[in-house]
């Protein structure tokens, strides 16, 4: 196996509005002291809440890391569970980021599909965690809310094929602490890879049938 298929990116956003600490980046930064394992290269990195930079920011990850799967995370204030998103859509793109800026065509990617789907079993993810006893709610969802989060991983979906995800965690002690939250991430990230081995595993033993 070739290293890119161990790297995995992860990503939290920095502050915005009244959250002048972002849960998703603490939560991120504790997620990497803990690690994926020995096998597994981790970068994370912090995501302005702008849209100009997520469109740069985004294509130069992949470009940097040829990642196995890159994960966004993301604040949701009105979250009580930490929420595994399923898509990210195109268009609706009306609220102004940190630097009152928005997208004159209020969508992502033009031309783009209306909405992409992660190759990811969210559902899967969701219940292999809920049954390992983590302690930690977790819930899946097809509205990523059309604002940055959604917006950065459609763009990551769309530059994938869907080999993206993305998670949304609550405001810190809403009514996890960032160590949790971390945990969290560390055992949801580690479901979604093993997935994708099963995935390819299938895929490999299906081209030796044929």
């Amino acid at each position: 196996m070739d290293n890119s298929s161990r790297t995995v990116v992860v990503t939290g956003f920095g502050p915005f509005g009244e959250h002048t600490v972002n849960a998703s980046w603490v939560a991120v930064q504790e997620m990497k002291k803990l690690g994926l394992g020995k096998n597994v290269d981790l970068h994370v990195h912090e995501v302005p809440v702008e849209y100009q930079k997520v469109q740069s920011l985004v294509p130069s990850l992949w470009k940097q890391y040829h990642p196995r799967l890159v994960v966004h995370v993301g604040l949701s204030g009105m979250a009580t569970t930490v929420t595994l998103e399923k898509c990210g859509r195109n268009h609706g793109y009306k609220g102004l980021d940190n630097s009152s800026f928005c997208p004159d065509s209020q969508c992502c990617i033009v031309g783009g599909p209306d909405c992409i789907n992660s190759v990811i079993d969210m559902e899967s993810v969701c219940k292999r965690v809920t049954a390992s006893g983590l302690g930690v709610a977790v819930s899946v969802s097809k509205d990523a809310g059309r604002y940055l989060c959604d917006f950065t991983y459609y763009t990551s979906l769309y530059l994938s094929h869907g080999r993206s995800a993305f998670i949304h965690v609550p405001p810190l002690g809403k009514p996890y602490t960032g160590e949790e939250l971390g945990r969290a991430l560390q055992a949801i990230i580690s479901e979604m890879l093993e997935l994708l081995d099963q995935a390819e595993e299938k895929i490999h033993c299906q081209q030796h049938i044929h």
